[in-house]
């Protein structure tokens, strides 16, 4: 596998890390219709877990069926297909080898209220991501939370052992608990959690595209003071950016909630201008028809490659 200046560069960025991980990253990098351009896409199912199997698939039953997932991830393109345990192992052996997975470790679910406590709970395990042939595992943590510290220290673990094995770490860093509605979205939050999970070690981090709302309100004297851009999208992902070690962690954004294709066109290209990396997509894929959902994955892709 030859590995292009982009790649390169990126790896670049990495270079404490040892060769199996910086191998898997190589593989993420290098895999599907984004191969080599810096960019990637992955597809995420975890939210039969997060929001019960009815609210998430009954938009598109063929989405009942866990090799449905595999089946589009790899005909679409996809970097890497991410999952808790139990998809993964309904079809990691069939669809072995067409595409690098990634075991998300932790979940929570909507039948649990946690009030300023969200929490998610480790559901699987390295060993697990290893036997399946992952190229790396997921977590995702609470800033906000009241269980936060907790998370992390989970988190601490992981990391160490994932690394120890060669396994990059995607972090999902989504604010819950003692933050607003509006102020999950903020833009001074959301670059407070990619920022964490950067510290943290995580090889990619995952967070959700920010308002230009300001949740706190000493932050918000900075981010004032200092005239922070923040009008446009763009200039709210070069900042996220910015704040992953100034573009030297990867950083992805999550796709949302369901919604029309020109928003999702609109996104991907502030991301790209913003300097981010590409998208963590489910919703807006599997609740589609499979061959919208498609057209509308080559259609992201061509945005990312240019």
């Amino acid at each position: 596998m030859h590995l292009t200046e982009s790649v390169k560069n990126i790896l670049n960025n990495y270079d404490s890390e040892s060769p199996g991980v910086k191998t898997n990253l190589s593989r993420l990098l290098m895999h599907g219709k984004l191969a080599g351009t810096g960019k990637i896409m992955i597809l995420p199912i975890d939210q039969g877990f997060e929001h019960g199997p009815g609210r998430a698939f009954a938009a598109n039953p063929a989405a009942y069926d866990p090799h449905f997932f595999y089946e589009i991830a790899i005909e679409a393109g996809f970097s890497a297909y991410a999952a808790p345990i139990g998809l993964l192992e309904a079809g990691a052996g069939k669809y072995a080898g067409e595409i690098p997975l990634i075991l998300k470790m932790n979940s929570g679910n909507a039948l649990n209220k946690h009030g300023t406590a969200p929490y998610q709970a480790i559901t699987s395990s390295i060993q697990d991501a290893l036997r399946l042939g992952c190229i790396g595992v997921g977590f995702t943590l609470y800033p906000g939370s009241d269980a936060c510290n907790e998370m992390l220290d989970q988190l601490q673990l992981i990391i160490e052992e994932a690394k120890a094995n060669g396994l990059i770490v995607v972090v999902w860093s989504y604010a819950r608990g003692q933050i607003s509605k509006p102020g999950e979205l903020s833009l001074d939050v959301i670059a407070y959690g990619a920022h964490m999970a950067a510290l943290m070690g995580a090889t990619l981090i995952k967070v959700k595209l920010p308002s230009n709302y300001l949740e706190n309100e000493l932050a918000k004297i900075e981010y004032l003071k200092h005239n922070v851009p923040m009008d446009s999208l763009v200039d709210r992902v070069k900042h996220v950016v910015q704040s992953c070690f100034n573009g030297k962690r990867m950083v992805v954004f999550s796709g949302g909630e369901a919604k029309d294709l020109e928003s999702l066109y609109t996104e991907a290209r502030a991301i790209v201008q913003g300097g981010g990396n590409g998208s963590i997509m489910g919703r807006n894929v599997f609740q589609r028809p499979r061959t919208d959902a498609l057209a509308m994955i080559d259609n992201l892709m061509k945005i990312y490659k240019e």
